[in-house]
């Protein structure tokens, strides 16, 4: 037997590697300081469950892949069988190393990875386990099976998990649908399991997103949590689990449809990287994510341009010169990206016809797009393009040469969403043609940035013209394509959009430096999607765009202020038709992009933070960094109480000095205003009050925000 700690930012994992059993976790969480190896057996021992009644004669164990065989009579970590036999192997460690190493007894160390190699020769099996401790604290986990045997062997599910102690009693997830993405629930952690299934191809919008449990009552700044995250942008689980043992854990993995987990001999099928988290308070671990993400090599930086997006402009209504215009007008008040979304390509007058036909539009743009992109450039803007290079309509030529490469079930096609169908990429010639068109676009045009969109679910997701399901392989070959578009154009950002925020994951993001939260750019509808998909991506991934006063979407109204004040919490952008814009609005929106560059390192570069508030329509939340912090109040409805009460302002540094400064457009008559906002002396107070005793909130008005800025003296 070997046992090992593992320690990252205040995160210990203990863990036990028997020869006769997978390995199991014995601690996760709270970090352990200097442990001997005489402690770490004595962990193993007092840590042993006692034999209950009626139950098997010796104690069960839970392993990171739980079996049958060691009584733990949940669900199994590996679910699968050869015709009906080998379901149960009897594992024996062939190997395990540490960091490369021969994994030694009695080891404590920092960050490191642990892979453990099985053998089943009984079953015609081999099992490997990865558990790496990152230096920030994140555990991210993943297994691998390979078939030995002569016969094939079919993988059905294959899980991996991490145990929570019994204080963990409470859950919290997502849900959600199109424009209502990451919609936070909370339940109790049920006898039985807690498991959500994502069938759609995708992340999806109702994603669990990330799966946490906690203490009771756990929120952003208190309660002890532990949370899963599984990073696969197909079909995927998220599960927490408690066992009449008296064992809870959460699991994640690949949801397998039937035969994409067929192994013959020789074949071998590993899962996504699980990722598990550990803190106090949400923002704890939302900082793990966060951390993890900025130190990618392809992370953005602070300096991220301000965008124009022009679908909620023209939609498919291209016409040169009034795109040019409308890039004259975003330049004169400061935009530096310059975005043309979708219909400029093949016969896309509509979102009837085209998609598939990755070829600029002889009709609209009879010199191609470089008009366009040469006034762009030449009004110092970067210049974007949108691609949706999974999709196909039928009527596209390519469609028409070849329908064989619609996904679909034999003998027919799957019912249609937004009028378009699944380009199976799983083809390797079906996945040459697109990434010829692309490069060859990506080569022609002096292109900066990629909108990348995925419109639609996969449903009936086949290879013709057998109908084998092909989401695992669809998935597989999306990541390809990605990768290989990022390596022959190293200097192209691509953002991850699928019908919104429904492509959002730990897998895409290293290879995404941005998402689009959601097709919905109502702020009153922002406010809870930013503050929520906070949760995995850092404020410099998720794009937060300025739209027209009538919301596109939900047909809501909302001036300025509030729009700009929710969206400068993000990558901020434009989505608005700036001619239909007036001189006052125009004025509005260019002092909240100069207003934006000027803070834009603290925004998308400090430390995010967020705070529970009673009232559940206001958000508090704010952004810590060394000069300065920014924090916003946001008033969704009319609050009952004439008072929000005391605002306490965390994470500043407490023997600091903080001059405060409130950008308050409200339409608030001065007898309403507190004193302090009042009598217009400024106010300088230590981080130390302001964190404990904070300041009287100013009236809300039904959606509007206040943004505080706290300069540091």
């Amino acid at each position: 037997m070997r046992t090992i700690a593992l320690h990252g930012n205040d995160v210990s994992l203990v863990l036990e590697v028997p020869d006769e059993r997978l390995p199991e976790v014995l601690h996760w969480g709270t970090p352990l300081p200097a442990l001997r190896a005489e402690d770490l057996d004595t962990i193993v021992r007092t840590g042993t469950y006692q034999v209950g009644p009626n139950c098997p004669d010796d104690p069960p164990h839970h392993a990171i892949i739980p079996e049958h065989r060691d009584a733990w009579t949940g669900r199994p970590g590996l679910t699968g069988s050869r015709d009906g036999l080998d379901w149960t192997p009897a594992w024996q460690l062939a190997s395990c190393t540490l960091d490369g190493a021969p994994l030694e007894a009695g080891t404590s160390t920092g960050p490191g990875t642990v892979v453990c190699r099985y053998a089943s020769p009984t079953s015609g099996l081999e099992l490997g386990i990865t558990i790496e401790m990152m230096s920030t604290g994140l555990v991210r986990v993943r297994a691998d099976v390979t078939n030995v045997g002569q016969d094939p062997y079919e993988v059905r599910e294959l899980t991996v998990s991490l145990p929570v102690p019994r204080e963990a009693s409470e859950l919290l997830d997502f849900a959600g649908r199109w424009g209502v993405e990451r919609a936070a629930q909370r339940s109790n952690f049920p006898v039985g399991q807690h498991r959500r299934e994502s069938r759609r191809g995708r992340t999806g919008a109702d994603a669990a997103y990330v799966l946490h449990a906690g203490t009771p009552g756990f929120g952003f700044r208190d309660g002890e949590i532990w949370s899963v995250h599984t990073a696969w942008s197909g079909n995927h689980l998220h599960i927490a689990e408690h066992n009449s043992s008296g064992h809870q854990l959460l699991a994640g993995g690949e949801l397998l449809l039937p035969g994409e987990g067929r192994l013959d001999e020789g074949e071998r099928y590993e899962t996504p990287w699980v990722y598990f988290n550990h803190g106090r308070g949400l923002d704890q671990l939302a900082r793990r994510h966060h951390q993890f993400l900025r130190a990618q090599p392809h992370a953005p930086g602070v300096e991220r341009p301000v965008t124009l997006n022009v679908w909620e402009a023209v939609y498919f209504d291209h016409d040169a010169a009034r795109l040019i215009d409308l890039a004259q007008r975003a330049a004169a008040l400061g935009v530096e990206r310059y975005v043309l979304d979708d219909g400029w390509f093949g016969a896309r007058r509509d979102d009837h016809a085209g998609l598939g036909d990755w070829v600029v539009s002889p009709d609209v743009w009879p010199d191609g797009l470089h008009p366009l992109v040469d006034a762009v450039k030449g009004l110092g803007m970067e210049f974007g393009l949108w691609f949706e290079p999974e999709m196909v309509n039928l009527d596209s030529d390519l469609a028409r040469a070849h329908p064989e490469w619609i996904m679909q079930p034999a003998g027919r096609l799957p019912r249609e969403s937004r009028y378009q169908h699944v380009l199976n990429l799983s083809i390797p010639e079906a996945w040459t043609h697109v990434f010829e068109q692309m490069d060859a676009i990506l080569t022609e045009y002096r292109i900066d940035y990629v909108k990348w969109d995925h419109n639609r679910d996969l449903i009936d997701a086949g290879t013709a013209p057998t109908g084998r399901a092909a989401v695992h392989s669809q998935t597989q070959a999306y990541y390809r394509l990605l990768d290989a578009l990022r390596e022959r154009h190293p200097g192209v950002e691509f953002e991850s959009c699928s019908s919104g925020g429904a492509r959002i994951d730990l897998e895409v993001m290293l290879r995404a430096e941005r998402v689009w939260v959601s097709d919905v750019i109502d702020p009153h509808e922002r406010q809870r999607m930013l503050t929520w998909t906070s949760q995995l991506l850092p404020p410099e991934f998720q794009g937060s765009h300025i739209a027209s006063g009538r919301s596109h979407s939900t047909a809501r109204w909302h001036d300025i202020d509030f729009r700009a004040a929710t969206a400068v919490f993000g990558h901020l952008g434009i989505e608005w038709d700036l001619a239909q814009a007036t001189d006052e609005e125009l004025a509005q929106l260019a002092w909240w992009i100069d207003w934006y560059k000027d803070n834009r390192d603290v925004l998308l570069g400090g430390e995010p933070v967020r705070v529970d508030m009673r009232n559940p329509n206001t958000y508090f939340k704010g952004v810590v960094a060394q000069r300065k912090a920014i924090f916003s109040l946001s008033m969704l409805e009319a609050n009952p109480d004439v008072s929000l009460g005391l605002l306490r302002f965390p994470g500043l540094d407490p023997d600091a000095r903080y001059e405060v400064t409130v950008i308050n457009r409200q339409l608030v008559p001065d007898i309403h205003l507190v004193p302090w906002l009042a009598d217009g002396d400024p106010v300088v107070l230590p981080g130390s009050v302001l964190g404990t005793v904070g300041l009287r909130a100013p009236q809300m008005q039904p959606d509007t925000a206040v943004l505080f800025e706290l300069t540091r003296h």
